[in-house]
């Protein structure tokens, strides 16, 4: 029987959430809303996704502020603006696809917000081009040829956290069913974890325990609002000497358990230009693993994971819980579909769509059997 396609509970402080099979999509930035409202590129690439056949579906990068924004063009959820865009054509998508709980992952971009999208360079924005200051735990830049950010002072810090607990409000009060907190990738949250970016020397820097501060304070804040499954994802590496390791991901992973998580979800890198990343298929797959044995939390395996045959392996070898694709999803929007006819397992789908497979697969739709005529 495929482990794939088998349901996964989380206990949850508002009950049990069960998923429908152990495929998750993971965030993917649209860089496409105005604003930082969502519009109909996301009513139409949401209600995609939730048609996928996969088990959970997780919203992108989702901005906590106007600040907070990796491009002028990336989501987000800090007042009744952007609230009501998001609610609205996030509800329409779900009126026109199976049930599906929804996870949204909840950012804050640090040093590399104000940067232009990637299709327009990536790098950051002047105020001229319409950018705007950037803010890290030290005043230290990404790249030696940007502008440095501004070092956060104790009263920033405690209004960033204010920040991620209103967005978490918000997120609630919609019905999302499950949240992420972004501590990744470089972005502000693993700008706290990582030695290469966090040199303060206060309560908020220099060793392991202060480092972790203000990511696990965010956390507990958000854990006392948030009901639905609440996790955390991180870089389990900076792929780089002197950086963020996977000994600590471990130990922050056990941590996040006896708060209250539900999940974590190991991605890598993002801090520095000097990573060493030994890209290659599955290459993130023995850091999910690690933590997974580890700290005992439930763990999402990530990273050029593209064929249903990996995917199931990840789970049969007890490698991770969950498995999270992204840009699959893009690429193959129905990926789920694939996967369960390859292998035997069985997806929700719209009835509208149900003669649309080969005879060989017409089994794989739970809802009733496809009509072929």
């Amino acid at each position: 029987m495929s482990l794939l396609f088998t349901p996964f509970n989380f206990d949850t402080p508002s009950g049990p959430l069960t998923l429908p099979n152990r495929l998750v999509v993971a965030p993917m930035c649209q860089y496409s809303s105005i604003h930082g409202q969502a519009n109909d590129w996301h009513l139409a690439h949401w209600t995609q996704l939730l048609n996928s056949g996969a088990g959970m579906v997780t919203l992108e990068a989702t901005a906590v502020s106007a600040a907070a924004r990796i491009s002028p063009g990336c989501l987000g959820l800090w007042d009744d603006a952007t609230a009501s865009a998001l609610n609205d054509h996030l509800q329409r998508a779900r009126q026109l696809a199976p049930s599906v709980p929804v996870c949204i992952q909840i950012s804050h971009a640090g040093r590399k917000a104000s940067s232009a999208e990637p299709w327009n360079g990536g790098m950051l924005l002047s105020a001229e081009q319409g950018g705007w200051p950037t803010y890290g735990p030290s005043a230290l830049p990404h790249l030696p040829t940007e502008p440095a950010p501004r070092e956060l002072s104790l009263d920033d810090i405690a209004q960033i956290k204010a920040d991620f607990v209103h967005t978490a409000q918000l997120s609630q009060a919609m019905g999302i069913e499950a949240l992420e907190l972004h501590a990744a990738h470089g972005y502000l949250l693993h700008e706290f974890l990582s030695p290469i970016s966090n040199q303060r020397s206060d309560l908020y820097g220099g060793s392991f325990e202060n480092r972790i501060r203000f990511p696990f304070e965010v956390f507990q804040a958000v854990r006392e609002v948030f009901k639905g499954a609440l996790g955390m994802r991180i870089s389990g590496t900076d792929w780089i000497d002197g950086g963020w390791t996977l000994d600590e991901t471990v130990d922050l992973a056990q941590r996040l358990k006896q708060a209250g998580a539900q999940f974590v979800h190991i991605s890598s890198g993002g801090v520095s230009p000097l990573q060493q990343i030994p890209i290659g298929p599955e290459y993130q797959v023995p850091l999910a693993k690690a933590v997974r044995a580890r700290s005992g939390l439930t763990t999402f395996a990530v990273g050029l994971i593209t064929e249903p045959a990996q995917a199931e392996g990840v789970l049969q070898r007890g490698d991770a819980d969950l498995v999270a694709l992204g840009r699959s999803f893009l690429y193959k929007p129905r990926w789920g579909w694939e996967a369960a006819v390859a292998l035997g397992g069985q997806v929700h789908a719209q009835h509208q769509y149900w003669r649309s497979l080969p005879r060989e697969a017409k089994n794989i739709f739970t809802d009733a059997q496809v009509g072929m005529r």
